[in-house]
C-alpha cells in the first residue's frame, strides 16, 4: 500500500485493518451488521419520522435538511459517502446526479463550485458554496472511481473529483471568485470569501488522501493543507475540554463576530473528525488526549442537557440542537479516545435510537458515519492496482 508521508505508520491506511469498537465494546458482529443495515434503511428506505433521503422520478435523489426543509450541500456529499462505503452505487449516482444537475454552478463568479442550499425541486436558494460539501464531495467520488470504476459523463467520478480539488485551490488566480483554501496558510475557509475558518471542516485524513489523488501539480498543496489542518485543529480546541467553536480565526480562537464562537452544532464534527483522522493514519499523537478531553466533558451529563457552550465549559441557557449528534460524534471519537469511558461513550450511543422528527436530519447523518466508523466499515477505497 502506498506510503504516507507523517505519522506512525500503523493506522488504516498503512495496515488494511479498521477496528470495530462496537465489537470491543462486547456487541456480535452479526448484530452490528444488522444494526448498521436497518440504520441505512431507517434513513434511506423506510419510515416517515426518520428517512431523510427521496428518490424523484427522473432517476435522482436528494438528502432533505427536515428542519430548513431544503437540500444541501453538506447533507449531498454526506449521503454520497454513506452510499460509496455501503456499496449502494445506485443511490450514489442517484444523489450525485441530482447534485450536478441542480447544485454544480456552470457561470458566474462560483463557478466550478456547488451551491450549498435548494429547494428539493431544484431552485437554487443561493449561488454561493459551502467547502464542507465539496471536500466531501470529491473524496467521495474518488472512493466511487475506485471502488466501482468510471462512467460516462457526469459519473465520470475521478475526472469530476480532480477538477473539483483544482477549482477549490486555484479559483480567483484568474481574477475571478476565490479559493476555498487560503493560498498562504493553507487553511480551509467557512466560505471562499470569508478569511476565518471553521473546526468542524478541517478534515486532514481527506487531504491525505488527495495528495495521492489530485492532480499531480496539486499536490504538494494537499501535504501542506494535511499539516496545516492538524495543527489548526490543535489550536483551536480548548487545552482542557477539548471543545473547539463553530468559526474560529486563522490563529485557532473563537471567531464571535456573528455569534458563532462557541461549542455549538458545527462543532460537535470534530471529535468525530479527530477519531476518523486518528483511526486511518495515527499520524498526531496528540489526537487521543483531545478525543479523551471531550468524552471526559460529556460524561457527566445527560444528552436531553446538552447545551451551547464556551469552549471552556462553562454552559449557557440554550440547549443543543441535536443531542443526538452530538451523541454520535462523541462516540466516534472512541477511535481516538482511549479505556472504559471510551467504551461507555460507544454503549450509550449504540442504545439510543436515530432520531425522530423534523430536525432529524443533522442528527441522523452524524448517527450513521458513527456506525460506519465504529464498526470499521468507514473504509479508504484504494484504486485498483493495473
Amino acid at each position: 500500500m502506498t506510503e504516507a508521508r507523517t505519522g506512525v505508520r500503523n493506522g488504516a491506511f498503512h495496515t488494511g485493518t479498521y477496528r470495530n469498537v462496537f465489537r470491543e465494546a462486547g456487541y456480535g458482529e452479526e448484530e452490528i451488521a444488522a444494526r448498521l443495515a436497518q440504520t441505512w434503511r431507517e434513513l434511506f428506505e423506510e419510515g416517515d419520522e426518520t428517512r431523510i433521503y427521496y428518490e424523484t422520478d427522473d432517476g435522482m435523489g436528494y438528502l432533505l435538511d427536515t428542519g430548513n426543509l431544503d437540500v444541501r450541500t453538506e447533507g449531498m456529499s454526506y449521503g454520497m459517502m454513506m452510499a460509496v462505503q455501503l456499496g449502494h452505487k445506485d443511490t450514489f449516482d442517484r444523489i450525485w446526479r441530482w447534485s450536478w444537475q441542480y447544485m454544480h454552478m456552470k457561470e458566474g463568479p462560483g463557478a466550478g463550485y456547488f451551491a450549498w442550499s435548494c429547494l428539493p425541486d431544484g431552485t437554487r436558494n443561493s449561488n454561493g458554496p459551502a467547502p464542507d460539501g465539496e471536500e466531501y464531495f470529491a473524496l467521495a467520488l474518488l472512493f466511487a472511481s475506485h471502488r466501482w470504476g468510471d462512467g460516462e459523463h457526469p459519473l465520470d467520478y475521478g475526472a469530476k473529483a480532480r477538477e473539483l480539488l483544482s477549482v477549490c485551490i486555484h479559483k480567483g488566480e484568474d481574477g475571478a471568485g476565490d479559493p476555498m483554501w487560503n493560498p498562504d496558510n493553507k487553511l480551509i475557509k467557512f466560505v471562499p470569501s470569508a478569511e476565518y475558518s471553521d473546526p468542524s471542516y478541517h478534515l486532514p485524513h481527506f487531504y491525505e488522501l488527495f495528495a495521492l489523488w489530485a492532480d499531480p501539480a496539486d499536490r504538494p498543496f494537499w501535504q501542506e493543507a494535511t499539516e496545516a489542518s492538524r495543527a489548526y485543529i490543535r489550536l483551536s480546541c480548548h487545552p482542557e475540554t477539548g471543545l473547539s467553536p463553530e468559526y474560529a480565526h486563522y490563529d485557532g480562537t473563537p471567531n464571535d463576530e456573528r455569534g458563532y464562537g462557541k461549542f455549538f452544532s458545527d462543532a460537535y464534527r470534530v471529535a468525530a473528525n479527530i477519531g476518523l483522522d486518528w483511526e486511518w493514519f495515527r499520524a498526531d499523537p496528540q489526537q487521543p488526549a483531545i478525543a479523551g478531553r471531550i468524552q471526559s466533558f460529556f460524561a457527566d451529563k445527560e444528552p436531553d442537557d446538552y447545551r451551547r457552550y464556551f469552549i471552556d465549559g462553562t454552559p449557557l441557557e440554550e440547549k443543543a440542537l441535536h443531542p443526538v449528534g452530538l451523541l454520535a460524534t462523541n462516540a466516534a471519537a472512541s477511535l481516538a479516545a482511549g479505556g472504559e469511558l471510551a467504551l461507555e461513550t460507544v454503549r450509550r450511543f449504540w442504545e439510543t435510537p436515530v432520531r425522530t422528527g423534523e430536525r432529524r436530519y443533522y442528527d441522523n447523518c452524524l448517527y450513521l458515519f458513527a456506525m460506519l466508523a465504529l464498526s470499521g466499515r468507514y473504509r479508504i477505497w484504494m484504486p485498483e492496482r493495473g
